[in-house]
């Protein structure tokens, strides 16, 4: 930090000068802006970015979330969070690229034994991606799950050694576990060390059953969807009443699924609420929007 005196005055101060630029010069260090492809079908064209043509703003498909961003899939369980996280995982290693996966909630091995299953329901060759995925087994290791610094480090090992483009964490409600007061401060630290090293970055948390559905809300308070880049919440509806099976056009008994992208600071994005379908092999795809649906439903009755 640096002294400087205020003009017509006597006492001197304490700033940081170089937080301080003019944003002329700090656009010439902002990162390309361009899409990273998720592996799950139709949630890559929600996002787009603009380009002025004959004085009117299109709108641009970014093809993917935005590079460099940190982007949290939040929701309750059976909602498809990890395996849109192993999509991705699988699908970035199958372009070539290198990705961190870091375990919190199951062991590597355990893991592995599902990435190997989106990859087959994906097409992909497993061994073409096996060393493109770098595990860090934060599950058995309590020393990286229970000290953030320490999860850091190892992060900061694998990033550099192995050269990788992205990082996945399942999930990161693990990482404060019973310590929920310190949900903030471990979640600005992900984040800002992301941004540091230049990863793309998955984040899965936990909701708990009480919060409302299609909200950021997750364990841990808002913590996490006042600090990530975008915000990706996934919910269910079991059907179980009339009212329900009148309003969805559905038979009782059956399992809806929805999406919606709370926000995205870094492009635009889609706003609508969208079905969420999960195959009989495991891949999670984004279907049409929920009216969309309703609508289809209806005329085929």
């Amino acid at each position: 930090m640096e002294n400087v005196e205020y003009e017509g005055g006597n006492k001197q101060r304490r700033v940081e000068k170089k937080a301080v630029s003019l944003l002329s010069d700090v656009a010439k260090r902002a990162p390309k802006l361009f899409g990273i492809p998720t592996g799950v079908e139709g949630l890559d064209d929600l996002f787009f970015t603009t380009k002025i043509e004959d004085g009117k703003v299109k709108k641009v498909p970014l093809g993917g979330i935005p590079s460099l961003a940190v982007v949290n899939i939040t929701g309750v369980p059976d909602t498809g969070k990890s395996l849109m996280a192993e999509q991705f995982a699988v699908k970035q290693a199958s372009m070539g690229y290198k990705v961190c996966f870091v375990t919190v909630e199951s062991p590597a091995p355990f893991v592995s034994v599902g990435l190997r299953e989106r990859a087959r329901a994906m097409g992909i060759e497993w061994e073409s991606i096996e060393d493109n995925i770098v595990m860090i087994d934060a599950a058995t290791h309590s020393s990286i799950r229970e000290d953030v610094n320490n999860l850091l480090n190892t992060m900061d090992y694998a990033i550099h050694y192995y050269g990788t483009k992205s990082v996945v964490i399942d999930s990161i409600t693990g990482l404060y576990e019973a310590r929920e007061m310190m949900a903030r401060s471990i979640v600005r630290k992900l984040f800002n060390f992301m941004k540091k090293n230049y990863q793309t970055a998955i984040f899965v948390s936990q909701k708990r059953s009480g919060h409302e559905e299609l909200t950021a809300e997750a364990a841990g308070g808002y913590a996490i969807s006042h600090i990530v880049d975008c915000s990706i919440v996934v919910s269910k509806e079991l059907i179980m009443s009339r009212f329900q099976a009148s309003m969805y056009k559905m038979p009782i008994g059956s399992i809806l699924r929805l999406m919606r992208i709370d926000g995205c600071r870094m492009c635009g994005h889609d706003t609508k609420t969208h079905v969420l379908e999960i195959s009989e092999t495991g891949l999670v795809r984004i279907g049409p929007t929920l009216q969309e649906f309703i609508k289809s439903r209806e005329s085929q009755q």
